[in-house]
């Protein structure tokens, strides 16, 4: 024993020096700031492939999103799935399998979005969806209940240029929308909303997003002689329908929706879009809105951040994954009463906190009277996870190249 006693100072630094590289690799991991992180937040966007120009802003968002919350630093993981709704799933599995996230946002398109909900509802995983079709959310069931849209739903919209259309004598309608879930909620709702406001939609073409030419579908809806065309398609693939029917001829108005809401429209249509008619979020005529208006202030800082950081301005494509930022910020010091980051009772506490988030200013709000003076704001109920109501829009048209508030 005693000899034993007297080799142990002798063993005990071979030890340590054997075990130094160890614990300095985990000191080191210790105190970077990933180890530190106790709430994992996954971001999956398209800043590459055919809708880069919705996920690129998104991607380029996260930097601006809170990093500590409740005293806990928050790690957000990006991937890109290349707009593609496989590699969407692929994203979203390994989020939830390897890097056990407690919440996602994103993907960036709508088909893509359609296609990862089941795993996400099967994790239980709150899942942010940045995305235009109102299908993510309605109608409501038990794997949708996991999902919280930061967007205008479709019919919000669709009223807003419904309600336009009937008031400038607008009889006939002629439909282009995109071959996707995005093209087909559109036509459903913005048929039934035409319908109840005497409106006919004389013609329906669709498209592929990649598609590099619309001649056939321009001629086919031009036949019909309508007097307005709606285009529902989100990002770049907004533009070719509108300058295939300026360069057709085609002298009626030109309605968008919220999927056009982004400057590169704008570059890309240059003459061929002035004039367009769109119903969005107020972001793209903060300048023109009241100066006392909530909403200049709150989207006016996000705005100013991104161009600091990017030196660019951003799309509202960005401002909706900002304020998927928005609702966590608010919702996990509620979480964190029931239950530890990274566990099941986290997540599920997550989701019921985001469903009771009231009154939440967001960056994309309207000023009206029918309400105190907010910003866009997210009202969630278990029946409807998009909040936005009529303070969630304006209308808003193309004068002399630029984003012109309506009046």
């Amino acid at each position: 024993m005693r000899k034993s006693f007297r080799l142990l100072p002798c063993v005990r630094p071979a030890l340590l020096a054997a075990l130094l590289p160890t614990l300095a690799l985990a000191g080191g991991l210790l105190a970077s700031p990933a180890a530190q992180a106790q709430i994992k937040v996954g971001v999956v966007t398209s800043s590459t492939g055919p809708i880069a120009l919705v996920g690129l802003p998104q991607k380029n968002t996260v930097p601006l999103l809170p990093n500590r919350v409740a005293g806990l630093q928050v790690q957000y993981i990006p991937l890109d799935d290349g707009s593609d709704p496989t590699a969407s799933v692929a994203a979203f599995k390994k989020l939830i399998n390897e890097e056990k996230v407690d919440a996602i946002i994103g993907p960036s398109g709508s088909p893509n979005a359609m296609g990862v909900i089941p795993f996400a509802a099967e994790a239980g995983v709150p899942m942010f969806a940045p995305v235009g079709t109102a299908a993510v959310v309605l109608p409501m069931n038990e794997q949708k209940k996991w999902v919280f849209k930061t967007t205008q739903n479709d019919d919000l919209i669709a009223r807003a240029l419904v309600e336009h259309m009937a008031a400038n004598k607008v009889r006939t309608v002629g439909f282009i929308g995109t071959a996707d879930p995005y093209g087909d909620n559109w036509l459903k709702v913005f048929t039934g909303l035409a319908e109840k406001a005497g409106l006919k939609v004389a013609a329906a073409e669709r498209f592929q997003r990649q598609d590099t030419s619309l001649t056939a579908q321009g001629l086919k809806v031009l036949a019909t002689g309508p007097d307005a065309v709606l285009i529902a398609a989100p990002g770049s693939s907004a533009v070719l329908p509108q300058t295939t029917l300026y360069d057709q001829g085609f002298k009626g108005k030109v309605y968008q929706t919220h999927g056009a809401a982004l400057p590169d429209f704008l570059k890309l249509g240059g003459k061929k879009v002035e004039g367009t008619i769109l119903a969005a979020g107020a972001m793209l005529v903060l300048d023109q809105v009241a100066a006392d208006h909530p909403t200049r202030k709150i989207a006016q800082g996000y705005v100013d951040a991104y161009e600091k950081l990017h030196g660019a301005k951003p799309a509202t494509f960005g401002a909706n994954v900002y304020d998927a930022g928005l609702l966590l910020q608010a919702a996990i010091p509620v979480a964190l009463k029931k239950g530890k980051p990274g566990t099941p009772a986290f997540r599920a506490a997550l989701r019921d906190a985001i469903e009771q988030v009231k009154e939440l200013p967001a960056t994309q709000g309207v000023y009206t009277l029918k309400l105190p003076a907010t910003q866009g704001v997210y009202t969630l109920s278990a029946a409807d996870h998009s909040g936005f109501d009529e303070r969630g829009r304006e209308l808003i048209t193309v004068k002399n190249g630029q984003w012109t508030l309506l009046k």
